[in-house]
């Protein structure tokens, strides 16, 4: 019986594939799994449905040490991306089946045009829909604080940028407190996403206490960005209740990120120069109104200070004035007090005069002298015969004397 070892069907195979595929071919694919080993590039190529996303279509990749040390920094400076899992990525490959590792894509030249084209769709992908969403500017309205002192930093702990920002921030010309918080997250790799929305939570629970966030990451290589490029990252931060300021890129990077902030600077002591010079603002903000209340508060002095020495002149006069013109009222008053009081005692004298006439007239010794009497019974004056009865003892009054008689008879009229 005539057998075959492996070895020689896998030879016998890659010989048919060669044959059948003599030549490179390019190929649109994403990337895959990607793993580095001693200078070589293992990697799978996939396809997903566009609609599913789904995995439709699956060939391993080899990119060898001779090819691979010339293409990947290559595709990083023109793309500013790693040559990492999920890139979008147009290959020049050879269809080959190798004894040990099976079939596969040799990997011969890559375009970079084709990724960046990717990834600028995909970031702008990423901006329409957070814009449709009506989150893309959200961070962007809310005003920083005038001072804003208390900062919640987002950065690596070891991070040199971060040590950067702090002796810059604390170490500034003007003597101006600052209160940073560090708030630990790892700012590159597959994890940074989800590690700077978990310190974006931790932040939020204590946000009263904080003006402003700061994320921050220094140095690295720029295809770290990428990470930044993020949809859950970027809406997280543009809905943040506080002022989000970003210092994450260089001079001519931008992410997604970058764009829903607050505010973008390049550096970490570009955030740093950024808040002092907020501070600063506010400082001669409030010197000019220190100056502007120190001149109207020594103009209204020296206007003062003039008008009580002009009425220290004039007050000798203005009393003078005053006393005299009190002096006249008071004699005014004086001389119509006495004439009130004259002719108040004029209206009693007379009101007298007639009263003591009433009295004399109505007097008993008057009527008396006119010659009328006055009888007596028992002390009381009598009015009429029938207060009498014969024998009864009265007593008459008369203008000179008394008469004492009884009653003997009684006529009446």
């Amino acid at each position: 019986m005539d057998f075959l070892t492996l070895s020689q069907l896998n030879n016998h195979l890659a010989s048919e594939v060669k044959n059948a595929f003599p030549e490179t071919y390019w190929v649109v694919a994403e990337t895959s799994d990607v793993r580095v080993n001693n200078r070589r590039c293992f990697l799978e190529f996939i396809e997903k449905n566009q609609q599913t996303n789904v995995i439709i279509a699956k060939a391993k990749g080899y990119i060898w040490s001779n090819i691979f040390e010339t293409l990947h920094p290559y595709f990083e400076r023109s793309t500013g991306r790693r040559f990492d899992s999920g890139l979008k990525v147009l290959v020049k490959v050879s269809v080959d089946v190798h004894p040990v590792y099976g079939y596969g894509l040799t990997v011969y030249d890559i375009d970079p045009s084709y990724t960046l084209g990717d990834l600028q769709s995909e970031r702008q992908k990423i901006l329409r829909r957070l814009e449709e969403e009506g989150v893309l500017t959200l961070n962007k309205e809310l005003e920083i604080p005038l001072l804003p002192q208390r900062i919640a930093v987002i950065s690596s702990s070891t991070a040199a940028g971060y040590e950067d920002f702090l002796n810059h921030l604390t170490g500034n010309r003007f003597g101006y407190v600052f209160y940073p918080r560090l708030f630990p997250a790892l700012m590159q790799g597959e994890q940074t996403e989800t590690s700077i929305i978990s310190a974006l939570d931790k932040i939020f629970e204590y946000k009263e206490l904080f003006d402003v966030v700061v994320i921050i990451r220094g140095g690295g290589a720029t295809s770290d960005l990428a990470w930044f490029d993020s949809y859950l990252l970027a809406t997280n931060c543009a809905q943040f209740p506080l002022p989000v300021i970003t210092g994450i890129g260089h001079e001519r990077d931008d992410t997604v990120l970058d764009f829903v902030a607050n505010h973008r600077a390049k550096t970490p002591t570009a955030v740093a120069d950024f808040l002092i010079a907020r501070v600063e603002e506010t400082a001669a903000g409030l010197f000019d109104c220190q100056s502007e209340i120190t001149g109207s508060a020594q103009a209204f002095l020296k206007a003062a200070t003039v008008n009580l020495r002009t009425l220290t002149s004039r007050l000798p006069l203005l009393a003078n004035a005053l006393i005299e013109n009190r002096r006249s009222k008071l004699e005014i008053y004086r001389l119509q007090m006495r004439n009130f009081i004259r002719q108040m005692l004029a209206g009693r004298h007379s009101q007298l005069k007639e009263k003591e006439s009433f009295f004399r007239l109505s007097s008993p010794k008057y009527i008396l002298n006119k010659g009328y009497s006055i009888t007596l019974k028992n002390g009381k004056a009598v009015k009429s015969v029938k207060e009498l009865q014969e024998r009864d003892a009265i007593e008459t009054i008369l203008a000179e004397g008394k008469i004492a008689g009884t009653v003997t008879g009684l006529l009446e009229f």
